[in-house]
């Protein structure tokens, strides 16, 4: 059995455990948790919730530690701190600033002998599985990715934790002309803005400065600043009444061509209708806990994507069973 400890206990906590329990090759052995544990109820029973300046000392009781943390400020941090005693997987979705976690964590992994997976989920993780695939067949296309209608979590907590917003959902929506343009063939030139707008819905403190609030929503880097972004400050109720789902999916399409002067064109699409996005995620990173603990066990070390990863790996199916039933 792989002995599975969660790290922060919100929806994506909440969906590892369900993973786990689906996972009959894992068994969950702790939840970790910067709140008061006594205030923490989990859906395991006989499970214990424990403060998170514990973990150091578990490191005989774990094989692989979840975290799920935001990608702002939790992960930058804590990825690189636990891989120091564990095998981790995060699901760090800030893409730009991938290079840079990825450094942080593989100097931290390579020093303790661990593996540090990083950057896992649907996008980044399956997405950017079926962006390699589709460049390494159809040299000669284009790629396109469309993300939504949802709810990004990481957007979401990029907003709460602006001064003044008590509480928030951001919805990611395709551009319905950009999107049936690359189906049918086409190969624009897309600019960020012209294949996704935001939508936000914003509870803010009582007297908050409304104009600030918009502000840093808008102009935030690597979030919204790129993007026709669109800001609507509701009451709580009317957010826990109208956007209580997290809800997301979306496409990614490769438009290439063969042929000795590319006569013949093709479009490799792979989507996700996602009801729920963090328990999606969860299964995911329950999925790559299981490859970070079977490749640490051959010896390997160091920070890892989803690319380095052979499917095998994610199974609990014997290769042999592979062989007889996927392939």
């Amino acid at each position: 059995m792989i002995r599975i400890g969660i790290l922060g206990y919100g929806n994506l906590g909440r969906g590892v455990e369900c993973a786990v329990k689906q996972n009959e090759d894992m068994e969950l052995c702790g939840v970790f948790t910067r709140r008061n544990p006594d205030c923490v109820h989990i859906l395991t029973k006989n499970i214990p919730v424990r403060p998170v300046s514990e973990l150091p000392d578990c490191q005989n009781e774990i094989d692989v530690l979840i975290i799920c943390g935001g990608s702002a400020t939790d992960l930058p941090v804590q990825t690189p701190e636990y891989v120091k005693y564990f095998n981790v997987v995060d699901s760090f979705d800030t893409h730009a600033k991938i290079p840079e976690h990825f450094a942080h964590v593989d100097q931290a992994a390579k020093a303790s002998g661990k593996i540090g997976m990083i950057s896992v989920g649907w996008d980044p993780g399956m997405f950017s599985l079926n962006r390699v695939y589709a460049n390494a067949i159809l040299p000669a296309g284009k790629d396109y990715t469309f993300w939504g209608k949802g709810v990004s979590q990481g957007h979401s907590d990029a907003i709460r934790r602006i001064e003044g917003v008590t509480d928030a959902k951001q919805y990611t929506i395709p551009v319905p002309s950009s999107l049936e343009a690359v189906r049918n063939g086409d190969t624009p030139e897309l600019t960020t803005r012209q294949k996704h707008t935001r939508e936000c819905f914003v509870v803010a403190e009582e007297g908050a400065d409304l104009d600030r609030i918009e502000k840093a929503i808008k102009e935030m880097p690597n979030y919204f600043a790129d993007y026709d972004t669109t800001v609507h400050f509701i009451s709580q109720e009317e957010l826990d009444k109208n956007h209580s789902g997290i809800p997301h999916g979306g496409f990614v399409i490769r438009s290439g061509s063969s042929g000795w002067e590319n006569e013949h064109r093709h479009i490799i699409e792979y989507s996700l209708k996602l009801d729920s996005n963090p328990e999606f995620t969860a299964s995911v990173l329950a999925a790559y806990a299981r490859a970070a603990y079977r490749m640490n066990q051959e010896g390997m070390s160091g920070c890892k994507t989803v690319f380095d990863v052979a499917p095998a790996y994610l199974c609990s199916q014997s290769n042999e069973q592979l062989r007889k039933h996927m392939l």
